[in-house]
């Protein structure tokens, strides 16, 4: 099977620094590849809280992940703090990807790369539902005023 290979976008819009607690790490003393996504998982969770939605409700939408690539590109240990950015990229009809790069704080070691498909849903007839205009004002803002490789907003929660 050949490698993924995922190339990461010129900018980034939005980031936010998560520990490695002792919970994340396997037997083999790094970050655990199912406990990457639960890190990534919470950075998405504070992406959508930046803009000030919910991913139970995005301008009146729940949102569902679609699919998820992860490129691992060094370990992550206990204690460390990893900055986690993201861009909204790939628009379709019903959603978009939101690509990540995990990297340490402290070394700026790359740890892991990928993306995040994210599907708008309809609450009442569960199907696919057209990404809500109100999110796309608030990205295209965003998406304006980054500049490459500059964080334009940025999450620090406990």
């Amino acid at each position: 099977m050949p490698r993924i290979q995922f190339q990461l976008p010129e900018h980034f819009v939005f980031a936010t620094d998560i520990q490695i607690y002792i919970s994340h790490v396997n037997q083999g003393g790094h970050l655990d590849n199912a406990q990457l996504l639960t890190l990534v998982s919470e950075a998405r969770v504070r992406f959508f809280k930046s803009l000030g939605y919910t991913e139970g409700n995005v301008a009146g939408f729940p949102i569902v992940v679609g699919d998820m690539v992860a490129q691992y590109k060094s370990e992550g240990f206990h204690g460390e703090t990893m900055r986690v950015s993201m861009v909204p990229e790939d628009f379709n009809k019903y959603g978009f990807d939101l690509v990540y790069c995990m990297e340490c704080l402290d070394t700026a070691r790359e740890v892991a790369r990928g993306k995040i498909g994210i599907v708008f849903v309809d609450r009442e007839t569960r199907k696919v539902a057209v990404v809500p205009a109100p999110f796309m004002d608030k990205v295209n803002a965003l998406q304006t005023s980054a500049h490459p490789k500059k964080v334009v907003q940025e999450a620090n929660i406990a």
